[in-house]
C-alpha cells in the first residue's frame, strides 16, 4: 500500500467524544430533560440533534414548543449534567497530546463546550501547559457543522485551516472541519467517512508520533497513513 503523507502545522481536538467519553452522560441528561415533560428521546433524536451540536440547536428542534422559561430549565439541567459528571479519557489521547507537545507540535481545542467543562476536561488529561488555541461555544455565531469554529482557531494561530490536522467524532464536526478545510480524522464509526474524513480510528492507541526532523514530526496512523506535523516556532503562548 503507498503510504499517504500530508504536511499540517496544527492538531485540533473536539473535546465530547474526542478527548472524553462523554457519550453516555450527554444522552442521559437529555433523557432526564425530556422525562420531566413527559416526552421521550429516540435514537434519531440523539443521531440528528444531540451529539456533535450545541445545545440551544438540540433545545430548538426537540423542546421548541415548551415555554421559553422551561427551555431554561431545559439547558440549565445539560449544563449542570455536562460541568459536574465524570468521564473517562479515550484511550491514548492523553499520551498523544504529550507526545505532541513535547516535540513542540501546536495543540488545540474546538468544541461547543462550556469553558468551566474545558477546564476541566484540560486538568484531567493534565494538559494544562499544552493547549495553544481554545475555541469554545460562546466564540462563534455558527457552530458545528458550519465551518466557523475551525476557521477561527486557524485565524488565531495565523495559518489557513487547511494546515490543521483536526480529530472529530461527530458527523456535524467532521462536516464543520472538511469545510473549513482541515484534514479530518473521525474517531469510531465508519459513516464519518461520508463526511470526509480521511480515516477513521477506534481510538488514539494506534497513534504514533515519531521524531522527523527539526522542523517537525509524523504523526503515523495504521494502515499506511502519515501526517507531517511542522512547528509553529513562534507561537508558545497558552491562554
Amino acid at each position: 500500500m503507498v503510504e499517504s503523507v500530508e504536511r499540517v502545522a496544527a492538531v485540533l481536538f473536539d473535546m465530547d467524544g474526542v478527548l472524553i467519553d462523554s457519550k453516555a452522560v450527554i444522552e442521559q441528561g437529555w433523557r432526564e430533560a425530556a422525562q420531566i415533560y413527559g416526552r421521550q428521546i429516540t435514537d434519531d433524536d440523539i443521531l440528528k440533534h444531540i451529539h456533535g451540536q450545541p445545545g440551544p440547536h438540540t433545545i430548538r428542534a426537540l423542546f421548541h414548543d415548551l415555554p421559553l422559561s422551561d427551555q431554561e430549565k431545559v439547558q440549565a439541567h445539560i449544563i449542570h449534567v455536562e460541568n459536574t459528571a465524570d468521564c473517562e479519557p479515550i484511550p491514548g489521547v492523553a499520551q498523544l497530546i504529550a507526545s505532541l507537545d513535547a516535540a513542540g507540535i501546536t495543540i488545540g481545542i474546538v468544541t461547543s463546550g462550556w469553558r468551566y467543562k474545558i477546564d476541566r476536561v484540560i486538568a484531567l488529561l493534565q494538559a494544562q501547559s499544552c493547549i495553544s488555541v481554545i475555541v469554545e461555544r460562546d466564540d462563534v455565531a455558527r457552530g458545528k457543522p458550519y465551518p466557523d469554529p475551525y476557521l477561527l482557531a486557524a485565524e488565531r494561530l495565523g495559518i489557513p485551516a487547511s494546515k490543521t490536522i483536526v480529530f472529530e467524532d461527530s458527523k456535524s464536526g467532521v462536516t464543520s472541519a472538511v469545510a473549513a478545510g482541515a484534514y479530518c480524522v473521525g474517531i469510531g464509526e465508519e459513516d464519518l467517512m461520508p463526511c470526509g474524513a480521511k480515516l477513521i480510528i477506534p481510538d488514539f492507541r494506534g497513534v504514533e508520533l515519531m521524531t522527523s526532523g527539526a522542523d517537525g514530526s509524523l504523526l503515523s496512523f495504521r494502515p499506511g497513513h502519515k501526517v507531517f506535523v511542522e512547528r509553529l516556532t513562534a507561537l508558545r503562548d497558552h491562554p
